[in-house]
């Protein structure tokens, strides 16, 4: 999508594609803590060299809009949870599913866990300047054996039924099962002991009822995912390692980004000849 730069007036202002702040930036082999979210941890695993331009090169991408009816969703679902949280009681879901010894989890950091944009879950990788970080959506906690139970809630509009059986075997759903794993890996590196089950709390809106009248119906279907969390310090270190290079990494053949980017180079820099060859430019060599 076209993105236009505007300043916090909403008026439209000189886009240079740099970050502005420089403690989203990293150096090469710097020493002060840097922290890498959940997200650009993913985005490290689809394609390095995006991560390096960005993290490292300073480099803002164009943004993308927010999913307001998604983000209702979830604000909705953790006002349901933390009316049970206060009580520990419950949820209505737990019931229904077979699951009555969950409570979700009563903890004096929760509000700030759930705060993907200034805080979250905060781990620091061994003894390393590197923080990672997470927003979880909730965390529920088994009665008996007092371990906890990490939930994601998905928002979707799907024809028909979900199919709980296949649905983290997408394509399309494998950066869920790998969220899922990071924040176990920031709990357990916090201190908090972990059930080996999480849920994906999947809510789809029916798409065939019959009329709208200004009410949105849900599916609501509880997916159980078992966390591995073997993978992901090899990943880590694989991170840090392009990090702390001054060389720009290769990209991910399948990245679109980059693919867009050598395309716009090629037509937008002036070509030159040789031997009465045109030779157009080539950002990525």
């Amino acid at each position: 999508m076209i993105d236009l730069k505007r300043n916090s007036k909403k008026e439209l202002v000189i886009a240079n594609g740099l970050r502005k702040k420089s403690s989203s930036t990293y150096s090469p082999n710097q020493k002060k803590d840097f922290k890498i979210s959940r997200g650009k941890f993913f985005n490290f695993l689809l394609c390095k060299r995006c991560f390096y331009l960005d993290r490292i090169k300073g480099l803002e991408s164009p943004g993308v809009p927010g999913w307001s009816l998604n983000e209702t969703t979830d604000l909705l679902l953790k006002k349901e949870f933390d009316y049970c949280r206060d009580r520990q009681v419950p949820h209505r879901l737990f019931i229904a599913n077979k699951l009555d010894n969950l409570v979700p989890f009563y903890h004096e950091e929760i509000d700030n866990w759930r705060d993907s944009l200034h805080k979250g879950l905060v781990h620091r990788y061994k003894n390393t300047n590197i923080i990672l970080t997470g927003g979880i959506d909730d965390i529920w906690q088994n009665k008996i054996s007092k371990k906890l139970i990490i939930v994601d809630y998905k928002s979707q509009a799907k024809l028909g039924r979900v199919d709980k059986i296949n649905y983290l075997e997408d394509p399309y759903h494998d950066g869920y099962k790998i969220q899922m794993d990071f924040y176990a890996y920031l709990l357990l590196g916090m201190g908090f002991k972990l059930d080996s089950m999480s849920y994906f709390l999947v809510c789809n809106a029916k798409r065939d009822d019959d009329r709208f009248d200004k009410t949105l119906n849900f599916d609501e279907y509880l997916i159980p995912y078992r966390w591995n969390i073997d993978w992901i310090e090899k990943k880590i270190e694989e991170m840090i390692h392009v990090m702390n290079s001054f060389d720009v990494p290769p990209s991910n053949q399948s990245c679109k980004n980059c693919a867009y980017s050598e395309q716009y180079a090629k037509i937008v820099c002036n070509p030159i000849k040789v031997n009465e060859v045109e030779i157009q430019g080539n950002l990525f060599k």
